[in-house]
């Protein structure tokens, strides 16, 4: 299935499915999962980054568990709306994703969301190791990717072809 537009997601999900959003680090891969309604999004886990084959296979296991109908990667852009290497990582992991599993998927801007995420995990008075060390901050981004993504859906304004939209 071709990368599309956030607002062609939910004609193309299957009916009681679920979205899941991915925060592509170095390091970690942060996941959060919508429910059903695609009104709430959920941090589930954080994925160390080791072998593509392992990170496929504990993927695929939570794309059924969850009942996955599509994926929305965060895609980090820099400040100027230009592609870098990060950029090009997320792209690279939504190419290998969409062999795994040949879903609906969509690009999300995701600049700043881990700094969203401290903070509101700050605010909730999570503890600093806890925050950084543990990889709860990786699901948290994604959480904050996914739940932009869903309360900008609500709204679904019209995009133009290949526009990443912003929060």
């Amino acid at each position: 299935m071709p990368v599309c537009n956030p607002s062609d997601l939910p004609a193309l999900l299957p009916r009681r499915t679920r979205l899941m959003s991915f925060d592509v680090g170095t390091r970690t891969i942060g996941l959060a999962i919508s429910d059903p309604a695609l009104g709430l999004a959920t941090p589930i886990e954080t994925i160390h980054r080791t072998r593509w084959t392992a990170e496929a296979a504990r993927i695929e296991s939570l794309v059924a568990y969850w009942s996955v109908g599509g994926f929305v990667v965060g895609l980090a852009l820099n400040m100027d709306d230009s592609e870098g290497p990060s950029a090009q990582r997320c792209r690279a992991f939504a190419r290998n994703l969409l062999a795994v599993a040949d879903l609906p998927l969509a690009f999300w801007d995701e600049r700043l969301s881990t700094h969203a995420a401290e903070e509101a995990m700050r605010d909730a008075g999570a503890r600093a190791s806890r925050r950084k060390g543990g990889g709860g901050i990786d699901s948290a981004a994604a959480t904050i990717i996914l739940q932009d993504c869903l309360d900008w859906l609500r709204r679904r304004p019209p995009l133009a072809e290949g526009v990443v939209p912003t929060a």
